[in-house]
């Protein structure tokens, strides 16, 4: 039964409980559609967590280029590179939609990860399972096809498997942001979107509802 407790234990943790719970270097922003949680060049002293709405992260280049190269979901972190000494900021954050945002500063974080071995265990979790989707990402922007890739950013956003519903309503995003995300032309976005709307991958209700069998595309190409 011993070897059991720490499994149901772990399986019981509630992240969003425990960091209402930090007190001291906690502080929650709440930022409208656009709104910045940091700019790129900014001192990089806090880490971010994500309780309510979207958060996209842009660079920009030394020529003004601007690209998205990550968005981010309710119960993700960000922001944790101030943990291994990075000085500044080397991205923007950006709200994608009414967000509430959990500002945690770097030497709380580190208490609280010293201290707190559930949460710890936690945390790594996520920052291994994010830099496994920064490789799979890397992977398909070498080796796959414009539409390929599209469809797997579309999935991505609907968050597919995380509470097991199929069909999933997305906030509008633009097709320049994806085209960024995708590494192609915008007018190449819009023809790609408009072949899925056409074969019933994806709708345009209220939002953008992105169907399972964009999956075979995904999958497939």
């Amino acid at each position: 039964m011993k070897s059991v407790e720490p499994r149901e234990k772990n399986k019981n943790f509630d992240p969003d409980s425990f960091l209402r719970e930090i007190g001291r270097g906690r502080t929650i922003r709440y930022l409208p559609k656009n709104g910045t949680v940091f700019a790129q060049g900014d001192p990089s002293d806090a880490v971010f967590y994500i309780q309510q709405g979207r958060v996209k992260l842009t660079v920009v280049s030394r020529t003004g280029k601007e690209a998205t190269i990550g968005v981010l979901h309710a119960h993700d972190f960000f922001g944790e590179a101030c943990l291994a000494g990075q000085p500044l900021r080397m991205s923007s954050a950006i709200a994608m939609n009414d967000c509430s945002v959990m500002r945690i500063a770097s030497k709380a974080m580190l208490g609280v990860l010293h201290r707190q071995s559930d949460f710890s265990d936690r945390f790594v979790s996520y920052l291994l399972a994010r830099n496994i989707r920064y490789q799979e990402d890397l992977v398909d922007q070498l080796f796959n096809f414009s539409e390929k890739r599209l469809a797997r950013i579309l999935l991505l956003f609907a968050d597919f498997g995380e509470d097991g519903r199929k069909d999933k309503v997305i906030p509008k995003v633009s097709q320049e942001m994806l085209a960024e995300m995708v590494g192609t032309t915008r007018s190449r976005v819009n023809f790609f979107m408009n072949r899925f709307r056409k074969l019933g991958f994806i709708d345009y209700n209220e939002g953008m509802e992105i169907h399972t069998s964009l999956l075979n595309v995904a999958l497939n190409g």
